[in-house]
């Protein structure tokens, strides 16, 4: 048997922590045109007088439906190849299928000022593709959580997911200070040459198994496949897409990751320029005042995280409760936040702080529809994540076109009222679904047979 030196680190931490870059520059590449695009476009005033900005580039006269077409852009293709995503990582392996998506990914971005030379609708096109190559990236990293997950640490794993709310936080100031700097051509090459870095460690790092890492010592091996048991087969199997239709524990998941990412995907797209047009914060200020709430978002996550995980050693609550419980703070009580803002958010600095303080709330997610589909399915997990994500991508575009429609005559913040009242509703009305169709038990179409009960964790440790 092969000696584990001292410092040994458990190379399922290499992984998780991997799967947290993956994540972060996957978003790195979603949302830096959502600052970038600020600075890439030519403002008039109603009379049709340029608007004076500083010089950071050549400017562009795209319009408000112009800026949400190529906002929403990325999320066309995202949604195409996130509905496969999960079967081709269970049928290729989670590994190679989201390193090289990410790897073109990258070499797209380095492209994207370029194509803005171009014509408006070869941006369009390059987010498209972007969007289409990393779309599969979330339900690859949910396959290999899935592989590598003892049950008891499924709430940290879940958590390194939101790498891609770090990669909102770096990215939005970090991209306000190049631009400010250097110009916004170099906010995406930049962005590019960190995509390059994280793939390189990504594949020396990361394998698909336990059973398939190199460098992996045998205790910790084994440990990981016998605390997941009979849970997680090793052998592809194709997802039972019919038994997926008719269960109501899948629905009400996808409404309650649907609710989720339309709070996020909407800050996503809309906070820099809420901040920036709407209450006047400078390009640089914007870029860090939109990272807040995403930062607490990513704090909030491992703390909730590590609270289910706690409760699930403990056996205090079956998971079904723990999931339905969770709903609170990551989908009721950011839609409460929402709606404190469309009434009471006038004061710009309030506004920020009702912003982070939602979906600071929303990190709770990490314990409520983020682990949802381990536990309904985890032999299918990827395939799951897929298809919710694909559903739940949608937000993507219509929030950018819904910000559009009400705000093309004038961008006040009282034309931002129903824009809050319309993410409030998408944030409660999906939980309320989940808590009376959701399930966090393993179900009959998982396919896998299991000696355990079916709200019982394995409570070995390494």
């Amino acid at each position: 048997m092969a000696v584990i030196p001292c410092f040994y680190v458990p190379k399922r931490v290499n992984v998780a922590v991997m799967l947290f870059m993956i994540c972060l520059i996957n978003y790195m590449m979603r949302v830096n045109l959502s600052i970038n695009i600020i600075a890439m476009v030519q403002e008039r005033y109603e009379n049709g007088t340029i608007i004076e900005k500083p010089d950071y580039g050549t400017r562009y006269e795209w319009s408000q439906q112009d800026q949400a077409l190529l906002l929403g852009g990325y999320f066309y293709g995202y949604m195409i190849t996130s509905l496969p995503g999960g079967t081709l990582a269970e049928m290729l392996g989670g590994r190679n299928v989201a390193g090289y998506s990410c790897l073109a990914g990258g070499v797209l971005t380095a492209l994207t000022p370029l194509a803005a030379s171009w014509d408006k609708y070869a941006v369009f096109a390059i987010r498209f593709l972007i969007g289409l190559f990393t779309g599969v990236v979330y339900p690859c990293c949910h396959n290999l959580v899935s592989k590598w997950s003892p049950p008891d640490e499924k709430g940290k794993f879940v958590a390194s997911l939101m790498g891609g709310t770090f990669g909102t936080v770096i990215t939005w100031p970090i991209c306000g200070v190049i631009i400010e700097n250097l110009g916004w051509v170099w906010a995406f090459y930049i962005v590019a040459m960190i995509v390059f870095v994280v793939v390189g460690l990504w594949f020396y790092l990361v394998a698909d198994t336990p059973a398939q890492h190199t460098t992996i010592g045998i205790k910790e091996r084994e440990f990981i496949e016998s605390s997941l048991g009979a849970t997680v087969g090793n052998k592809p199997k194709w997802p039972p897409y019919r038994q997926l239709v008719v269960s109501m524990p899948f629905w009400a998941l996808t409404m309650l990751h649907y609710g989720s990412m339309w709070g996020l995907f909407f800050l996503l797209t809309a906070t820099p320029k809420f901040l920036s047009e709407v209450l006047g914060f400078e390009l640089s200020s914007a870029g860090f005042l939109s990272s807040l709430p995403h930062i607490a978002r990513l704090l909030a996550a491992f703390g909730f995280g590590s609270i289910a995980d706690w409760i699930r050693r403990k056996g205090w609550w079956t998971i079904t409760f723990t999931r339905k419980i969770f709903c609170v703070p990551s989908h009721i009580m950011p839609g409460i936040m929402l709606i404190i803002l469309a009434f009471f958010g006038r004061d710009p600095y309030v506004c920020v702080a009702i912003m982070t303080i939602s979906l600071g709330f929303n990190g709770a997610a990490t314990s409520s529809n983020l682990a949802n589909s381990q536990d309904l399915a985890p032999n299918f997990a990827g395939t799951m994540y897929g298809i919710i994500n694909c559903l739940g991508t949608t937000p993507g575009f219509f929030s950018p076109l819904i910000v559009a429609a009400f705000t093309s005559e004038s961008n006040t913040i009282d034309d931002w009222f129903w824009i809050f009242i319309i993410g409030a509703a998408a944030y409660i009305l999906p939980a309320i679904f989940f808590w009376i169709f959701g399930s966090g038990k393993i179900q009959k179409w998982n396919e896998v047979k299991t000696t355990e009960p079916s709200e019982d964790v394995v409570n070995t440790k390494l």
